[in-house]
């Protein structure tokens, strides 16, 4: 595959299938919160359906859509299931990170599986990757690898040795065969995610199953981009990544609000008797939930199109809008978490128990809190420090 072929996949038709499977998805929320990783059933619809590909080059029949066609799908499964869509985000942030690859690492990843699962954990500490003749040795321990579970292929972050210099931030794309899941994955949300840690015991790593962090910051620079020209893979990676965690939280607080709406236009307080639509406290935190909702999905799609704009005109984003990006990406994520805590406020004691989705869902959002990329403070710091004219304190950006 030496051309760059049109894509296979329509947008359209991926969003389709998306709202298609949200009832069976939900149908297995229960298993999937019990056996702490996903359904296999979901895990196989999800792949026949194709979702994950809507950020695939073309040339291995993926969609290589508009980035904004992404935070559409996982919004819209994470609504059935919030552990689902957290899962299907990794693989479509990692299937577009591919994009980036050498052709040959792409190849043999997407040769003869091209609807191939790809978790990663991008944390460059947790592993050291040793130059040998051909490639690098790569060991570690990664945790938070939230699908790995249905993965076919495992992206690892590791500071990797070159020479004399200081080791710089390296991908590794490992396949399921050269891996170990270690079984850590006890949380009190996102149970589902199966976020197991990923263990890496000396493994070679062929030179076209690596690429430096460096050359993931967007402009066309990668060795990706000399056979996959769109947009999308001259977008800086890192500084994306904020959307893709929080469409899911987006995608939980929306389907949070659809049941509360269902279920609170007849719901009758125990002790009075009177509606609960009536009480003016349920209806001021509905309307600012509704609001929050609404103002996260302006803001994800926004930072789409900011980052897009620039890719098309294959440009280096600066380094304010990379920020801004991540901040914009991060308030989506709050304000999506918010949502889910003042309709759980209304709840009143029946949202205590297991049965009510709202549970899991609060126990969900204060989880995905944890994340760096829904980290208020780090995220809108690091752009007042370059709105500041300080240069930024994260360098994978």
């Amino acid at each position: 595959m030496n051309e760059h072929t049109k894509p296979l996949l329509r947008r359209e038709d991926l969003f389709s299938g998306a709202r298609s499977l949200v009832d069976s998805v939900r149908a297995r929320s229960d298993e999937t919160e019990e056996t702490r990783r996903l359904a296999d059933e979901t895990i196989e619809v999800m792949r026949a359906a194709n979702l994950h590909r809507i950020l695939q080059p073309g040339r291995h029949g993926g969609a290589e859509a508009h980035f904004s066609g992404m935070v559409d799908i996982v919004e819209t499964i994470s609504q059935g299931c919030c552990s689902a869509g957290w899962c299907l985000t990794q693989y479509c942030s990692h299937n577009c990170l591919l994009g980036y690859w050498p052709a040959e690492g792409q190849d043999e990843v997407w040769g003869t599986m091209p609807d191939a699962l790809v978790a990663g954990v991008l944390i460059p500490t947790c592993g050291k990757a040793r130059r040998v003749d051909g490639g690098w040795r790569l060991s570690g321990q990664w945790p938070f690898a939230s699908g790995v579970y249905g993965a076919d292929w495992f992206i690892a972050a590791a500071l990797a040795e070159y020479g004399d210099g200081p080791p710089i931030a390296q991908m590794h794309v490992v396949p399921f065969a050269d891996y170990k899941i270690l079984d850590t994955w006890q949380t009190g949300g996102l149970r589902g995610t199966g976020s197991a840690d990923v263990s890496i015991d000396d493994v070679f790593v062929p030179d076209s199953r690596a690429l430096p962090v460096e050359m993931t910051k967007g402009g066309g620079n990668a060795p990706g981009c000399r056979v996959n020209p769109a947009a999308l893979y001259k977008l800086p990676a890192f500084a994306m990544f904020s959307i893709n965690q929080s469409a899911a939280a987006l995608g939980l607080a929306q389907g949070t609000f659809n049941r509360y709406i269902e279920e609170g236009r007849v719901r009758v307080a125990r002790m009075s008797g009177k509606s609960v639509a009536d009480y003016s406290t349920v209806q001021a935190k509905v309307g600012q939930a509704h609001t929050s909702v609404e103002t996260a999905r302006l803001l994800l799609h926004n930072a789409c199109d900011l980052g897009m704009a620039v890719a098309e005109r294959s440009e280096v984003a600066p380094m304010e809008l990379k920020t801004e990006l991540r901040a914009k990406a991060c308030m989506g994520g709050v304000l999506s978490a918010q949502a889910v805590d003042l309709l759980f406020q209304v709840s009143g004691g029946a949202g205590l128990y297991d049965k009510n989705p709202i549970s899991r869902a609060i126990r969900d959002v204060n989880c995905m809190r944890g994340h760096i990329t829904q980290n208020l403070d780090v995220n809108l710091s690091n752009h007042g420090r370059v709105l500041l004219g300080l240069p930024s304190a994260d360098p994978a950006i």
